[in-house]
């Protein structure tokens, strides 16, 4: 089942993705004081993203098949306890 931190990725991938980012735009979006959410640091440290030559950060070729690989995963609904 998928962790919410990878969800979180998928969505922040779905997100650059969306239209041109700057690196303030994604620190005024994803900043975080929570460790668990670091969303945009895995992508950057994963070779996800990387900032382009217009200076707007782009998916990376692994960027887009992590993306679309989890586009063609089913969603999974969370267990109620």
């Amino acid at each position: 089942m998928a962790t919410e931190a990878k969800l979180l990725l998928v969505q922040f991938l779905r997100w650059i993705a969306d239209r041109p980012r700057t690196y303030a735009d994604v620190q005024n979006a994803w900043q975080s004081t929570c460790p668990l959410n670091c969303a945009w640091e895995d992508a950057v440290s994963d070779d996800l993203v990387a900032p382009g030559p217009d200076g707007f950060l782009a998916l990376t070729e692994m960027g887009r098949v992590r993306l679309n690989g989890a586009a063609q995963q089913p969603l999974m609904a969370t267990r109620s306890r």
